[in-house]
């Protein structure tokens, strides 16, 4: 017997919701988890690259592989061992480009593995396992139901999470460059401490983004993807972000210009076709820098994790 699931690529934080908030779009890894015929063959991982395109060498084909880490927890978690499994995972969304790739494994390795046992974890279970593997469930969440998500990894292990209607005429455009970016270097960069101003200047934005988002105001938009927690630290280390986001400063129609994840992807949310109208000053930008990026736009993906 074998499942499998699409999970669709994710965007976290959007500016101030560091750690709590993540969005999905419609690029989606497909991951196949299946009983092997052979009791003791072992675990067996195969990894697939559909878009020919990114570098998968990186990606383990062992017992450190991060689907095989959720799924061996959900087996220790109903008395059982993961063992005589082959795992297959399909990529189409990029790796370590800062668009969720780790946590679309992890949330498709458990969603699988889960259905193969005939669901002993429901997904409040399967939130949980996934986040203590990815460390925070600002792309997992997302994953896992789809949207735009608010959630928050609690002392118990717990995640609590809600999901808000994303504006359908707010398009989510990602510029994604051709070099990688270690997210336990981009973590690297942050300070040890933050000032207790600049503290309270990301939750006033965090709550006006939620705010911003539920009621669909799109003013209110503009003034609260701002961050002062990591892309003060981290724009040196993405090429163009500090070029773009002053040039984007004030446009009609664009709401907001971050970093997506750690990076090295940035995000750019615009209504009204804004993008449209600033795409070819935008590519200039990037070419004066000599940086070469994939830039596609999509609407919000509102299913998540399913059963194919």
């Amino acid at each position: 017997m074998k499942v499998t699931v699409k999970v669709p690529a994710t965007s976290a934080n959007l500016g101030p919701g560091f750690d709590c908030l993540g969005i999905a779009l419609p690029l989606y890894n497909e991951i196949t988890v299946e009983e092997t015929v052979m009791p003791g063959s072992g675990i067996e991982i195969n990894i697939i690259d559909e878009s020919d395109s990114y570098d998968i060498l990186s990606i383990p084909k062992d017992e450190n592989n991060l689907a095989y880490k959720a799924i061996e927890l959900l087996y220790n978690f109903i008395g059982q061992t993961a063992s005589d499994l082959k795992i297959t995972i399909k990529t189409n969304i990029p790796v370590a480009r800062g668009l969720g790739s780790s946590a679309s494994v992890i949330v498709g390795g458990l969603v699988a593995a889960n259905e193969l046992l005939s669901k002993p974890a429901d997904k409040a279970l399967l939130l949980s396992i996934a986040s203590e593997v990815e460390g925070h469930p600002d792309n997992v969440a997302p994953a896992l139901f789809g949207g735009f998500c608010l959630s928050s990894l609690e002392e118990d292990g717990s995640v609590s999470y809600s999901k808000i209607e994303w504006p359908k005429n707010w398009k989510l455009t990602v510029l994604i460059p051709d070099y990688e970016l270690d997210t336990k270097i981009a973590r690297s960069v942050l300070p040890e401490s933050i000032p207790i101003k600049d503290c309270a200047y990301n939750i006033r934005k965090s709550a006006m983004i939620i705010d911003a988002i539920y009621r669909k105001d799109s003013e209110m938009m503009k003034k609260a993807m701002k961050d002062k927690l990591h892309q003060p630290y981290r724009e040196k280390l993405i090429n163009g972000f500090k070029e773009l986001n002053e040039f984007l400063a004030n446009k009609d129609d664009i709401l907001g210009c971050v970093i997506s994840g750690a990076g090295p992807t940035i995000l750019i949310v615009s209504e009204n076709n804004g993008f449209e109208k600033v795409q070819n000053e935008i590519k200039q930008i990037f070419e004066d820098l000599n940086v070469s990026c994939d830039i596609r736009t999509y609407e919000a993906e509102n299913e998540g994790t399913l059963v194919i």
